[in-house]
């Protein structure tokens, strides 16, 4: 298969859990054959100035920062082919239910991936009625980006 799709990277890392989601997203979607890693966005790696303002939490109210790096990540989504969300259940992240509706403004494919053993539970009706489709971590290595389907999530939502 052919690398033909570039991905926007929309995950959370603010906590232990988001975090161990995002690093196996990561891993999975690097191993992708379908996948231009090298041209997609991902959002940490793009922060105005390389401030990540978990590190220096004394950017928190600087407004270059903030506005440069949120609309850089707008154009992130709109410079991609598809919108991928590592949706952790029970640590819903408001930052990417932005990025998401965002994406479906655009009219982006919506991707949702969640890790395996969170996989069923439920997740917030916005984010699953924007989704196309929800897989699990674990599929994200093998998703045919050239050939997106659309599908339901088999948990619930609320």
């Amino acid at each position: 298969m052919t690398k033909t799709k570039t991905v926007y990277f929309g995950a959370g890392w603010f906590s232990d859990t988001q975090t161990k989601a995002y690093d196996e997203a990561m891993k999975n979607l690097k191993a992708n054959p379908t996948v231009d890693f090298d041209n997609s966005y991902v959002p940490l790696d793009n922060q105005y100035k390389d401030i990540r303002v978990d590190l220096h939490p004394e950017y928190l109210r600087d407004k270059e920062w903030a506005t440069a790096t949120y609309q850089s990540d707008l154009l992130g989504i709109r410079s991609t082919d598809v919108m991928l969300g590592v949706y952790v259940p029970g640590e819903e992240d408001v930052g990417l239910g932005v990025e998401i509706g965002y994406a479906l403004s655009q009219s982006k494919f919506i991707l949702l991936a969640v890790p395996d053993e969170l996989f069923g539970n439920s997740i917030n009706l916005m984010s699953w009625g924007a989704a196309d489709n929800v897989i699990k971590l674990s599929e994200l290595k093998d998703y045919d980006f050239n050939n997106p389907r659309f599908n339901f999530y088999d948990g619930a939502v609320y």
